[in-house]
């Protein structure tokens, strides 16, 4: 396995008293990278998780952990690199914010478990991250799931990992919750290079925070790839046996927050073809504009949530001149010019998008 990958398997076995429940399992991240289980109840998605993290002990194959293989790593060791946040709900009885996310410390202390100045300086940094530093002093019992998943968080944090597991971070959380949870982890990777894996649900979160999914089926990983690769048409209804009656493959509108800064890239694009785009650019932190697009068009919601500038036009109406100058103005400023779509109808009608591909082109930025 190249030495890019970060964290990876080779015919890797789960199961449970010797019996296999998922074969072969090959996985790779990167560092700075997001990996997503997905797949339906019972497929194995947190039994894979259990195995990676030597909550369970694999029926077979190997797990490598910065190139090395974790069989041979220490407790202590490992938990230097790697951290961990699951699904049970942990209830301590008087015992404050602070006091869960100081725990995470434990694999730096001595045997007494004191915590030095340092120690509680990088456990104060961990909950300013993931904005819990004014609950510190809080009853952790006594606060919303919300607040506590991301203490929790800031506990994994505190250990410094460079990969850290989560399994169905989201499941007690409302869509506000959701999205800031995954957003403190997105941000962590891109800033950190922080390794993330964990299980998810919510098929419209999953497209948007992934930059790999590991889709599980029965006795399986039957894809494995970008969203792009895997959120085609067909392939999530097989995935999860979705049957007749059944509604969108991906539903929902809830948007990750744009990347921040001046565009970096220009998207021409329309017809809901800047969309997989767009995500990928926000996942990657890189900031975009996009256009021209009319106001009904499907890239246009999106674009409106996740781009710094949209070129946009009401709908039905004649594009502008100004908003032809405008993009043109923005392809030339922008580093890259990406062609999510040609323009190959409406050529008579729109001349203008034709010119705007010309114009595209010959900047040099493809």
């Amino acid at each position: 396995m190249p030495e890019e990958f970060f964290f990876y398997t080779k015919g890797m076995t789960v199961g449970y008293e010797g019996v296999p429940l998922i074969k072969n399992i090959e996985i790779k991240v990167k560092r700075g990278e997001i990996l997503t289980l997905i797949g339906p109840n019972g497929a194995g998605k947190t039994t894979i998780l259990r195995s990676l993290i030597r909550q369970l002990k694999p029926l077979g194959g190997v797990v490598y952990l910065d190139g090395k293989d974790m069989a041979t790593l220490s407790g202590r060791e490992i938990a230097r690199r790697l951290s961990i946040v699951l699904t049970e709900r942990i209830r301590p009885e008087l015992v404050t914010c602070r006091e869960v996310v100081e725990t995470g410390r434990y694999p730096y202390t001595g045997r007494l478990g004191r915590l030095s100045a340092e120690d509680r300086r990088i456990v104060m940094e961990a909950m300013e991250l993931v904005h819990v530093a004014e609950l510190a002093g809080e009853d952790f019992a006594r606060i919303s799931d919300g607040q506590r998943q991301r203490v929790m968080l800031a506990r994994a944090l505190s250990q410094e990992p460079e990969l850290i597991v989560l399994d169905e971070p989201t499941s007690f959380l409302d869509i506000r919750h959701k999205l800031e949870f995954l957003s403190v982890l997105q941000e962590l990777s891109q800033k950190r290079k922080l390794s993330v894996i964990l299980s998810l649900h919510e098929l419209e979160l999953a497209e948007r925070v992934s930059d790999k999914l590991a889709c599980i089926q029965k006795d399986r990983i039957d894809r494995f790839g970008t969203p792009e690769e895997i959120f085609v048409p067909g392939y999530i209804r097989q995935l999860y046996q979705i049957g007749t009656g059944a509604g969108e493959e991906c539903s929902g509108t809830p948007e990750l927050p744009p990347a921040k800064g001046r565009p970096e890239a220009f998207v021409f694009a329309g017809n809901g073809r800047g969309t997989p785009v767009y995500r990928s650019l926000q996942r990657q932190g890189r900031p975009f504009a996009t256009g021209i697009l009319w106001e009904n068009d499907q890239d246009y919601p999106v674009a409106r949530q996740l781009a710094a500038e949209v070129v946009a036009e009401p709908a039905f109406c004649r594009l502008r001149e100004s908003s032809v100058a405008r993009a043109k103005e923005l392809m030339t400023s922008c580093k890259e010019i990406i062609f999510a779509l040609k323009p190959e109808s409406g050529g008579e009608l729109y001349p203008e998008l034709w010119e705007l591909w010309e114009y595209g082109r010959q900047q040099g930025k493809v």
